[in-house]
């Protein structure tokens, strides 16, 4: 049997390397979105910072493997093939779960997914071993380490409710004292500032970064805790004293400082602390196999025990950790995927939604309009004017004119996310209170995002949706580790060598597929992505026949797809069409849009144009959205089994669809050659519209003078009446084309 476990204790390591990865591109919201969102740096010089954090943060993180060891569950209570078994059954939920978030873009705590995985797999087992020896259910007291459990769900809770509350009230403070404007106000208070923020970093270093870390001798650690006051108060003078003359001496920018330190520091803590929920499992059952190995027992008597003492962890390990953590952060896609939804969300500008509307955020704004209409009756009008005027915000793209334009936030925010996440996560390790980073750093960012108006009225229903459907995976992450985990332990112990193949066969297919799946929506996401700022007539022109082409393109190819399914009754090929046209009809909703947010930033000499390019995405729209009414409705015809529309009035269809493909093929080559003959194009549509019109008129006649099929009947007409609607706004969709291109400046 010393095969079939050396081959776990070698999948184990595999997981590990896999879990790494899932791990870190989940967890480097925590730390990335700060910067990434203010802009603080380049991106790659944000990584390489982060980087350096992580490498060294993950040297100091032995201490906290004791987590997966026996934090969780008591190891006396397992022999060496079941507690195996735990780890395995631990590391498949934990890999598939977190990459599961990962492709959908959605940061969950790695740390709740690796205590509801032990817990899970720990409470399976010991459900076996109750039944196996007729015990009772209540000795499962014994086998798991309830207490911990219970307080690890009690301070995330808590700590949620709290990491927003504080981020709302502090950033608001901090808001009115510098408003938007903020570079008018830190002449003489940025020295202040930074040394408040870099010592709470500092001190967030030092508590939490180098708390639990077997690196650091017991005296250097002892020294720091009985010494901590002195050290934040000298660290603050000397700072601020330091910083302040920096600024005025060279100009430095103090919150930018700030934001790359503090980025530093949440990236150092992470790897010092959140490394065990990647590798402390593997680690443990890797320590079995060697306890078990020593001993020569056989493996279904012998006791863990050994694994309640203090194991040192091999630097080496940490360290080959370390370096996979960081060439993660350096090429995961699905990294900068979760990442991007955190900054989304607390964007102070506008811009396409990701989220849509729900009953419950809806409630909530209705409600806090309602408040804020009741408040106005009570406060005098010259505080709302001060406050008006405090939090003034100018056209956001300008608002900073050293920091790229395209920030999603200052960086006073963002130097508040990670100040008052760093002072709570440090104050939460002092106290021994148990937390998640990510939930803390999520609502921290979301707190400040509130307080500074980033939801406003136009964008709060669906800030507020993104929200609660990330904080309800939260829960989720929970619920689902600990039934997968079971789950997974129930089928590894029953199936043993073939429940261990089958499992691993199972995660490589899943992993694949979430990997295609996530490749598929960021190219669609690609195709979406916000356009650049055409400079001039040539980029404005290349723009709008490119991003118009491709919807334009794509109608003549749905309809006449549509006909032919019709006639064919091909079910699934129509349920096809449909879902084209609805995912259509969302490409073309943010092409409105964003031309709309383009046409904000356009040059003077371009207004015009400008103004003729919006015209052409609202036509573009009109004459896709027909589709609608002619591709959906021919599905449900066809799935409901319906009789088919009779010959006759198909060679009709299939006479239009043969006209409307090469009128389409017409316009796009005029279009594409910038040569358009409006009324050549005008003639042909008039043609096409006229022959629509007779053959409706026949049929309505038909329907007073004979009895015909209504359903096939309704049908027919509704194709007719939006192939001629769609003809029409496709005229019109030609003529501002033309305008455009004739009003574009030479």
């Amino acid at each position: 049997m010393e095969w079939y476990f050396l081959a776990i204790i070698i999948i184990l390591g595999l997981l590990a390397v896999t879990d790494l990865t899932v791990g870190v591109a989940n967890d480097a919201v925590n730390f990335l979105s700060p910067a990434v969102g203010s802009r603080a740096a380049s991106f790659r010089l944000i990584i390489i910072i982060a980087s350096a954090g992580v490498i060294i943060g993950s040297l100091f993180s032995g201490g906290m493997m004791e987590v997966a060891r026996k934090g969780i569950f008591n190891p006396e209570q397992f022999v060496f093939s079941e507690i195996i078994i735990i780890f395995l059954a631990v590391m498949i939920a934990d890999v598939l779960l977190l990459d599961f978030f990962n492709t959908f873009g959605l940061p969950t705590s790695t740390t709740v997914s690796i205590v509801f995985d032990l817990l899970g797999a720990a409470v399976a087992i010991s459900i076996i071993k109750i039944i196996k020896t007729h015990h009772s259910v209540s000795e499962l007291g014994n086998y798991i380490n309830t207490e911990k459990a219970l307080a690890i769900i009690s301070g995330i809770l808590i700590s949620v409710v709290v990491a927003f509350i504080v981020g709302l009230v502090v950033q608001y403070i901090v808001r009115l004292i510098y408003t938007f404007n903020y570079q008018k106000n830190v002449k003489y208070t940025s020295g202040i500032f930074g040394g408040v923020a870099l010592t709470a970093i500092l001190l967030f270093i030092m508590l939490k970064g180098l708390h639990d870390t077997s690196f650091i001798a017991k005296s250097a650690k002892t020294w720091i805790s009985d010494n901590t006051v002195l050290i934040v108060f000298c660290s603050f003078i000397i700072l601020s004293i330091l910083l302040q003359l920096l600024h005025w001496l060279f100009k430095l920018n103090v919150f930018k400082l700030v934001v790359l330190a503090g980025t530093f520091g949440l990236a150092l803590s992470f790897a010092g602390n959140d490394l065990v929920n990647f590798i402390g499992a593997p680690m443990a059952g890797y320590k079995s196999y060697q306890l078990w190995q020593a001993s020569g027992e056989n493996p279904d008597t012998y006791n863990m025990i050994g694994l309640k003492g203090d194991v040192p962890t091999d630097i080496y390990f940490l360290l080959i950790a370390g370096l996979i953590m960081v060439v993660t952060i350096f090429l995961s896609r699905k990294a900068r995927t979760v990442v991007q939804t955190t900054v989304q969300l607390s964007r102070q500008g506008e811009g396409n939604e990701r989220w849509g509307s729900s009953i419950m955020a809806r409630t909530i704004v209705q409600s806090s309009v309602t408040m804020q209409k009741g408040l106005g009756a009570f406060l005098p009008k010259a505080v709302f004017t001060f406050l008006g005027k405090r939090f003034e915000k100018p056209n956001y793209n300008n608002v900073n004119n050293e920091e790229n334009s395209q920030a999603s936030f200052d960086l006073i925010r963002a130097s508040v996310n990670l100040v008052v996440a760093s002072i709570l996560i440090a104050s939460a390790t002092s106290l021994k209170l148990p937390l998640s980073t990510t939930y803390v750093t999520f609502m921290v960012a979301m707190g400040t995002s509130l307080a500074d108006g980033a939801w406003g009225r136009e964008s709060a229903v669906y800030r507020i949706t993104g929200v609660l459907t990330v904080i309800s995976g939260w829960f989720f992450t929970a619920l689902i580790a600990f039934i997968a985990a079971a789950v997974v332990a129930f089928i590894l112990y029953f199936g043993g060598i073939f429940g261990v193949i089958a499992m691993v066969i199972l995660s490589v297919v899943l992993l694949y597929r979430t990997k295609i799946m996530h490749k598929k929506n960021e190219n669609t996401e690609k195709d979406e992505v916000e356009a650049f700022l055409p400079q001039t007539s040539k980029e404005l022109s290349e723009l709008t026949n490119e991003q118009s082409m491709l919807i334009i393109s794509k109608i003549p190819e749905i309809y006449s797809e549509t006909i032919d399914a019709l006639e064919d009754e091909n079910r699934k090929l129509l349920k096809k069409l449909s879902k084209d046209i609805t995912s259509m009809n969302k490409q073309t909703k943010k092409l409105k849009t964003r031309a709309i947010n383009t046409f904000k930033n356009l040059s003077k000499e371009l207004f015009v144009s400008g103004t003729h390019s919006i015209q052409i995405y609202d036509y573009v729209r009109e004459t896709e959205y027909c589709l609608n009414y002619i591709t959906i409705p021919a599905f449900t015809h066809v799935n409901n089994v319906h009789n088919p529309i009779p010959s006759e009035q198909f060679n009709e269809l299939k006479l239009i669809k043969k006209q409307v493909k090469e009128l389409f093929a017409f316009v796009i080559e005029q279009i594409n050659n910038k040569t358009i003959e409006v009324s050549v194009i005008q003639q042909r549509i008039n043609n096409i519209v006229m022959f629509i019109d007779s053959h409706r008129k026949v049929q309505l006649k038909n329907i007073k003078d004979s009895e015909i099929n209504t359903r096939t009947t309704i049908l027919y007409l509704g194709i007719m009446h939006e192939t001629k609607n769609m003809l029409l706004h496709l005229e019109n969709f030609v003529k501002v084309y033309n305008d455009f291109l004739n009003q574009l400046p030479k």
